[in-house]
């Protein structure tokens, strides 16, 4: 009896454990979700390669967008499968032109200064086969920490031997020291934190006298400016020719693929010259849309890249780029 009472003991055993198997297999074999690939897509323009490069993404209050109804922003929105919880999403973009020559980045993304969730800008970059060092140009279409926090931290030039240009009037407006007694009281405050980090980005490119300004009118290593005022006194756009192909980088003309297209009326609250800047806005929209140039932006979806069409000159489409190998 004893043995018999083994023998079925070791066959409960034997059938527990043929039970639990495939419990063990199933738990073995949940596939893990696996995280974005690095944020960088190389476009092709003539000759010259160009690189969007994602620094992050973040939402905006719908609030933020001045002059339009907020149940009209939300209908906008949904039309566009754009209404979530969180806001309206906007990416922050850079863009690296290898013009067989020279390494041009322009604009540079927000590294620490705007959060955790930026600051992708240096590694996509070498994650697109290229090194920081190789940089020799930095063009900034403004001073907004999310356009020029990336081109140092902790105080030492991401970019060793990149000189950063500027527009005179931008530098002007944002380093002189007297400029935020002009401004209302309320305002000082944002103001000055601002200017500290823009500070301690340019500064030290300015230690080696590698940071300049340029006016309207000037080329630099090709690229045309273009005043284009309004979110800032001193911003501006480049455009690139590379045969019989243009590309302009538009900076911060625009906030929103569906808001700002289907009303470009709309400014929004990081403008410090709403009124300008819409005004800044119908005009390029209307002159891209025109000449079919590409465009290249940093605050639409990445990559950024892609043509504004209009089919009555005055609500626009943002035609994303076509995927190309």
């Amino acid at each position: 009896m004893k043995t018999l009472n083994k023998s079925i003991a070791l066959t409960i055993l034997g059938l527990s454990s043929f039970i639990s198997m495939p419990q063990a297999q199933a738990a073995e074999s949940i596939i893990q979700p696996q995280k974005q690939v690095a944020g960088y897509y190389q476009h092709q323009l003539g000759n010259v390669q160009i690189t969007a490069l994602l620094d992050g993404t973040n939402y905006l209050n719908p609030s933020m967008f001045k002059g339009i109804p907020a149940a009209e922003v939300t209908q906008i929105l949904k039309k566009y499968h754009a209404d979530q919880a969180k806001g309206v999403q906007t990416s922050v973009n850079a863009f690296l032109v290898n013009t067989g020559s020279s390494l041009v980045l322009v604009d540079s993304g927000a590294s620490s200064c705007n959060g955790p969730d930026f600051g992708s800008v240096h590694k996509n970059l070498m994650a697109a086969g290229y090194k920081p060092e190789q940089v020799d140009t930095i063009l900034l279409t403004h001073l907004h920490p999310d356009h020029v926090c990336g081109i140092s931290a902790k105080g030492v030039a991401s970019f060793p031997n990149a000189t950063v240009y500027v527009a005179d009037a931008e530098a002007n407006y944002w380093l002189d020291p007297k400029q935020a007694a002009k401004l209302p009281q309320d305002k000082q405050a944002r103001f000055k934190q601002t200017v500290e980090k823009i500070q301690q980005a340019v500064q030290p490119y300015q230690a080696k006298k590698h940071f300049k300004t340029f006016k309207l009118g000037d080329k630099v290593k090709g690229f045309e400016v273009i005043s284009t005022p309004g979110h800032t006194p001193g911003h501006f756009s480049f455009a690139f020719k590379s045969g019989n192909e243009e590309i302009v980088f538009v900076g911060d003309i625009v906030h929103s693929h569906s808001i700002q297209f289907d009303h470009p009326e709309t400014a929004i609250d990081f403008d410090v010259d709403p009124k300008k800047a819409v005004q800044t806005r119908l005009a390029q929209f209307s002159r891209l849309a025109k000449n079919g140039q590409t465009v290249a932006a940093p605050h639409l979806p990445f990559p950024g890249i892609g043509h504004i069409y209009s089919k009555d000159g005055k609500s626009y489409q943002w035609i994303p780029v076509h995927f190309k190998d």
